[in-house]
């Protein structure tokens, strides 16, 4: 009888500017034993986002590089399929940071469980899920947006910025949104309640913007940087905070960026305007908030306050394709990789 195998896309080569496929190696591997008081795992969806392009690179950050060889990093939501650990059960569904498997061994700490009768488990990857929590926490904790502020976030439809003008709207706030097309940017408007959306692939960006921010702008959600964040920058008002979330508009950048250097007018901004430009990563926010967070954002769901999109591609051996697309802004809402049904 042949034994069952299980799959992984592992690092190949470290990409030189945007990743490409040759970048990405699919493998077959022996399937995962159950292992002494854990679990064994089947992923059914498998989460991409922006922060995995940086593990591609061999470079010093908040989180270990991926190794050449070793399987690309990310969150899933997985059946259980064998258990040896007391309160897990086989059918129940997790999420777990198995990386880009289509089965895992699990003898790490206790996972997050997710009931489908409450929200469908894809939502655990998304608005109930890292994205969400970022948005909560990057928003509510460091932004603090009050009612009658303007809040304006970059790639305002996928799965934080779309949180985070929703999750403004609901201390009153006015909520500006930029995205990239017209079709992502009558979603914002139309669909999620955002008071204004501007094209950044269209002309006038700056001009748009100011325009929609008459008032200036007194938190703005930094996820992008770049050309946003040059016609942001003259709009913040005196005591603006600017949690600062990616910088997507320089992941796949093999050198450094064309055009003038924002620096100086940046930390005269800081300076003149008593700014507040604060990084984060939400697991730091965890232990306080994450509990707020989810019964916040449930409710909101439940009650209709807040909406949310997914972009599901199908097929495990598709995920780099799919993750290359992500960096190119061509998913139109939180991208997943269904590997299972």
């Amino acid at each position: 009888m042949t034994e069952p195998m299980a799959r992984q896309i592992v690092l190949a080569s470290r990409p030189k500017g945007p990743p490409t496929a040759a970048n990405f190696r699919l493998e077959e591997i022996p399937m995962p034993q159950l292992p002494r008081g854990g679990l064994l795992l089947r992923v059914l969806y498998l989460s991409l986002d922006p922060y995995m392009r940086g593990r591609m690179d061999d470079a010093k950050s908040y989180a270990k590089s991926v190794d050449i060889g070793e399987p690309m990093r990310g969150e899933s939501v997985c059946e259980v399929v064998q258990s040896d650990r007391p309160g897990y059960a086989k059918g129940d569904i997790v999420l777990a940071h198995t990386g880009w498997r289509t089965h895992a061994a699990w003898d790490g700490p206790d996972l997050r469980k997710l009931d489908p009768k409450q929200a469908p488990v894809t939502a655990g990857l998304g608005v109930l899920g890292m994205p969400g929590f970022t948005a909560y926490s990057g928003l509510y904790v460091l932004g603090k947006p009050k009612a009658g502020e303007t809040v304006v976030v970059a790639a305002a439809s996928g799965p934080v910025g779309s949180l985070v003008g929703q999750l403004a709207k609901m201390v009153g706030a006015r909520a500006v949104g930029i995205a990239g097309g017209a079709p992502k940017c009558r979603y914002v408007v139309d669909e999620l309640g955002f008071d204004a959306c501007i094209d950044h692939h269209g002309p006038g960006m700056a001009e748009q913007l100011a325009a929609a921010c008459p008032k200036g702008i007194d938190v703005y959600f930094e996820n992008v940087a770049g050309a946003v964040w040059q016609a942001v920058l003259p709009l913040l008002n005196t005591y603006a905070r600017v949690p600062v979330c990616g910088l997507i508009a320089y992941y796949n950048m093999a050198a450094p960026p064309a055009g003038p250097n924002l620096l100086p007018a940046t930390m005269r901004a800081v300076l003149t305007k008593s700014l507040t430009l604060r990084g984060f990563i939400n697991t730091e926010f965890v232990a306080e908030h994450y509990a707020d967070f989810l019964r916040i954002v449930s409710a909101g769901i439940a009650d209709g306050r807040i909406r949310y999109r997914e972009d599901i591609t199908d097929g495990f051996e598709n995920a780099p394709a799919a993750f290359m697309g992500l960096l190119e802004g061509k998913n139109f809402g939180k991208a997943l990789v269904r590997v299972a049904a």
